[in-house]
């Protein structure tokens, strides 16, 4: 359709009417501005408070049950500060920048004659390990995770922010973006503003050195982190140093692999239909990828809302058996064969779009892991990042070391296996309980200690 001269001037009139456009001022209020990330939106609250003697008598008991490394029994990691637990809830953009809310946990060091680092204490960003369970948050007292944190970190006078996720516990997300690198490193930094934000209120002055670490899936956010605030964000925080532990760095690597890790049931569908959700363009069919009956319910199942790890298996919702046995129940032939050999392939294009590779730190980084990961093989992410870095010259800094690779397995192997020395027998019980154990409750621990020695040289 042709406007002519005289019908532009026709159509601006009515829109200067129809805008108030007479020459008069507009009265219409202009619209507030979007709360700012890491904003509170309730005030903190107090869960409850592990004491110095509850944290020993913890890692002593869990000593005595083999799931603690007896090196926590040294003076140097007894406990130096009760722990006050904090729930936050904060403002943090969801993966395609809505508004939206995480919460997390806090962690504060009580100030005491034992305790005197809380007078100004370092943060430390925790991202936490791949979970299942939608209502979990780290914010309770009763959680594996946040004794963990409140041993190693809390309890030596460290302050801990640690996010629960998009999509979990007050989060009112609609979905948790799995091993989305974004989102994780705005989650992970917006705690950091939230942990800002609280100090006064909680009774902690924090020093301004911002650590981070993670591990598992928190490992991948972490460093997700460690790279976005110091491309995005170096004037407002400072970060010190960066441990990022047992991560899935290398995701493109990870998609491809011929074989399976122990757990994939859960990791590798909980990815595809994560990243089905931020792109929209990982597959058309999602019958094309995952056979029935799980194709029906798969992309609504995780994280559950009333289900586990355990309760996955035992109630059919995910297949259990060995992790060729589980792949191969889920996953449609055609999809792996795919992988191996299209580089268009859905899955293929997003886990490149959220490998870590590529990138240097500009403060100190620890890269931790064990060699019989079965679940984040370090040959396929830590060995792959660290060798990354090497070649673009990252590591090592005008003859300053800035990157280092610890492998935890020598120690884990010590700790945790019958004779120390890790069971070969696919099918005995000692090689199914070593190996079940390795990623999520062995490994954590030797990693986390390494942690603190780089955040400790640092503080």
């Amino acid at each position: 359709m042709k406007i002519t001269t005289s019908g532009l001037v026709a159509v601006s009139s009515a829109l200067l009417v129809a805008c108030g456009g007479d020459g008069g001022s507009d009265d219409t209020p202009a619209p507030p501005p979007p709360p700012a990330r890491g904003s509170l939106i309730d005030a903190p609250t107090t869960v409850g408070t592990l004491t110095v003697a509850q944290i020993d008598a913890g890692v002593d008991a869990s000593i005595a049950a083999a799931l603690l490394p007896p090196s926590l029994s040294s003076a140097n990691n007894r406990a130096k500060c009760d722990v006050k637990v904090v729930a936050l809830n904060y403002r943090t953009p969801g993966a395609k920048g809505e508004d939206s809310n995480a919460s997390a946990a806090m962690l504060v060091p009580v100030a005491s004659a034992t305790c005197t680092a809380a007078s100004s204490s370092a943060l430390v960003a925790y991202a936490k390990g791949t979970d299942v369970e939608k209502p979990r948050t780290l914010a309770n007292l009763g959680d594996s995770e946040t004794f963990l944190l409140a041993v190693v970190y809390a309890a030596q006078g460290y302050t801990v922010v640690a996010t629960d996720y998009l999509g979990y516990a007050k989060s009112t997300y609609g979905f948790h973006p799995y091993l989305h690198a974004d989102s994780e490193a705005s989650t992970v930094i917006d705690s950091i503003r939230a942990a800002r934000n609280a100090a006064s209120a909680v009774g902690i002055t924090l020093s301004g050195k911002v650590m981070l670490t993670g591990y598992s899936e928190g490992g991948h956010a972490s460093m997700a982190a460690h790279r976005a605030a110091e491309r995005d964000n170096a004037s407002e925080i400072a970060i010190t140093a960066g441990a990022h532990l047992a991560g899935p760095y290398n995701l493109s690597g990870l998609a491809r692999l011929p074989g399976a890790i122990f757990g994939y049931q859960f990791f590798v569908p909980f990815s595809i239909t994560a990243w089905q959700k931020v792109y929209g363009d990982v597959y058309s069919d999602v019958t094309s990828v995952f056979k029935a009956p799980y194709s029906g319910y798969i992309e609504s199942l995780l994280p559950s809302p009333d289900l586990n790890y355990t309760t996955l298996l035992t109630s059919g919702k995910l297949p259990s058996g060995t992790p060729i046995q589980a792949r191969d129940a889920i996953m449609q032939p055609a999809f792996l064969a795919d992988l191996q050999t299209n580089a268009s392939n859905g899955y293929v294009v997003a886990s490149k779009k959220n490998d870590l590779l590529g990138w240097s730190p500009q403060s100190k980084m620890l890269l931790c892991g064990g060699a019989g990961d079965p679940t984040v093989p370090t040959a396929v992410h830590r060995d792959v990042m660290k060798a990354d870095l090497d070649a673009r010259g990252a590591s090592v800094v005008n003859g300053v070391t800035r990157v280092t690779s610890v492998d935890v397995d020598a120690q884990l192997q010590a700790d945790f296996a019958p004779g120390g020395v890790a069971p070969v027998d696919p099918a005995s019980a000692a090689f199914a309980t070593y190996y079940g154990n390795y990623h999520a409750v062995y490994e954590p621990t030797l990693c986390h200690l390494s942690a603190r020695t780089l955040f400790d040289s640092v503080k």
